[in-house]
């Protein structure tokens, strides 16, 4: 993974943010929209690509352009940064390859203990019965 050539295909566009902010919202395009194409990407591998189209397919749209957007801030700049930060964060948590688990054996003496106590709890049952007087 390059990040600097991942970087360079990213494409940020401003907009108006919506919601409540009185005049102000009216005029800035404080709201930054990213996105980024997975399949056009120089930066990515094949293999991580395909890893990338695997991990973060509920992102994705039917073009595999990943799109983010953030209207945090009242600041363009600020919001640019934490845009590009959160796209990090997601390229590199889905570039994660989880270790394998290894199945293992259940110790012999958990298996021991296991039984002991099924005998234990058989003989205070057995103890709570009626005597036999045949």
């Amino acid at each position: 993974m390059e990040i600097q050539t991942i970087l360079s295909e990213v494409k940020y566009k401003a907009v108006r943010s919506s919601g409540a902010g009185g005049q102000n919202v009216n005029k800035v395009s404080s709201k930054v929209v990213l996105t980024f194409g997975l399949l056009n990407s120089q930066g990515l591998s094949d293999e991580e690509k395909l890893l990338l189209e695997n991990k973060i397919a509920n992102r994705l749209t039917f073009d595999q352009i990943l799109i983010l957007s953030c209207d945090e801030d009242r600041s363009q700049l600020k919001n640019k940064a934490i845009v590009t930060k959160r796209f990090l964060d997601i390229i590199a948590a889905g570039l994660v390859i989880p270790k394998i688990r290894k199945a293992t054996k259940v110790p012999k003496a958990a298996i021991k203990k296991r039984i002991k106590d099924k005998k234990n709890i058989s003989e205070i049952k057995k103890s709570r019965k009626k005597p036999d007087l045949d």
